[in-house]
């Protein structure tokens, strides 16, 4: 699947992120952003657009209902960060450490997580259409009640995630590994998944498979 990739300028000028806070509004738009710390911060209703951010530390910071449009974000870490009821659209997470990110009721459209960590990462009642996990380690993440449109999985580790109440139906995982999910059986309908596989939900579902 083509997604849509972050419409970003050339030879755009330096800035460091806590420059957001001197702003009329927090918004920060078609600049480079490298190296800056920013973590154990608040700022509500952030704007980020038409820019790059490379090895940047957000650990701990609240960005609740933050808006980022045509960004990449490349070795940057938001572990434990909060982006609660955001609106992400043409992004992509390169390289990122996103370790127990609160995304949960956000809009992501068009994003790309490409090698990147989201363990224990909350999305639950949020929306995803065309989402790419690249490689991406998910580990007890928890999609609870999210709506999926065009979404992969490509190998990616998403032992322990929860899928539940989030209907599967398209959603082709069979070369991504898990040892256990939570999903349900009226959600599972659909899903892509390879014979091991196969296999490893009929045990889940307490089927005994004679050979």
């Amino acid at each position: 699947m083509k997604i849509d990739a972050p419409k970003i300028p050339y030879d755009l000028p330096t800035m460091n992120f806590q420059d957001i806070l001197y702003q009329e509004e927090p918004e920060l738009d078609m600049c480079t952003i490298n190296d800056s710390f920013f973590a154990n911060e608040a700022i509500d209703r952030a704007r980020l657009s038409r820019m790059s951010l490379k090895n940047c530390k957000f650990n701990n910071t609240n960005f609740s209902h933050i808006d980022i449009t045509d960004v990449v974000f490349e070795n940057c870490d938001f572990s434990n960060a909060i982006l609660r009821s955001s609106s992400i659209h043409r992004v992509t997470f390169k390289n990122c450490k996103l370790l127990g990110v609160d995304f949960t009721e956000s809009r992501f459209g068009n994003v790309l997580f490409d090698n990147s960590i989201l363990n224990l990462t909350g999305f639950g009642n949020s929306k995803l259409e065309k989402v790419v996990f690249q490689e991406a380690s998910l580990v007890n993440s928890d999609f609870y009640d999210c709506k999926f449109k065009n979404i992969e999985f490509n190998l990616c580790n998403i032992n322990s995630a929860n899928f539940e109440q989030t209907p599967l139906k398209g959603i082709d995982i069979s070369n991504s590994t898990f040892e256990a999910l939570t999903v349900s059986l009226e959600d599972l309908k659909g899903c892509k998944v390879n014979s091991n596989q196969a296999i490893q939900f009929a045990a889940l579902l307490g089927l005994i498979i004679m050979e």
